[in-house]
């Protein structure tokens, strides 16, 4: 009995030890073929990718954080990968849109400053001509005329405006 107990020890031993080794004996995958499986990956297409014994070497731009993550995460996904080097930056915003100053911008601004004791006297500008409505008086009107004359416009249009 004891012999039999001592057999039965040493074949569940074997049969132990052969299936940890059948099961713990992965195929490795090379660096070429996690290459690969990296460029066909649309997430880390615009990215410069190495491998080198499972490390994934990440270099290039992210549009923004959230996708620098992203590429991360997807090199991480892929078989055989051991470790990610994340070299990524994130992309500089685009420069703002230039701002356009228009031509009636300088004229606008010196009409307020020109009219900002003449409470009843309004005045706009549009392709350099000044056209000025309300009401005042003549002496009043020299110097409102003589102000605006001074911004240079093409053309002070006083029709709408009634003089007392």
């Amino acid at each position: 009995m004891k012999k039999a107990f001592f057999r039965l020890l040493r074949v569940s031993m074997f049969v132990a030890m052969a299936s940890i080794w059948l099961f713990s004996c992965k195929p490795k995958i090379s660096d070429q073929d996690i290459e690969a499986k990296i460029q066909s990956n649309a997430t880390l297409s615009h990215l410069a990718v190495s491998v080198k014994d499972g490390v994934v070497t990440l270099n290039g731009e992210a549009k923004d954080q959230a996708d620098r993550m992203d590429c991360e995460a997807a090199a991480k996904s892929i078989a055989g990968v051991k470790q990610v080097i994340n070299n990524t930056t994130i992309a500089p915003p685009p420069p703002p849109a230039p701002v356009v100053i228009a031509a009636d911008d300088p004229l606008t601004k010196g009409i307020a400053d020109a009219l900002k004791d003449f409470p009843t006297v309004k005045a706009t500008a549009a392709d350099g001509i000044i056209t000025v409505t309300g009401e005042t008086t003549a002496a009043n009107w020299k110097k409102i005329k003589m102000a605006l004359d001074g911004l240079q416009p093409k053309k002070v249009d006083a029709a709408a405006l009634k003089i007392k």
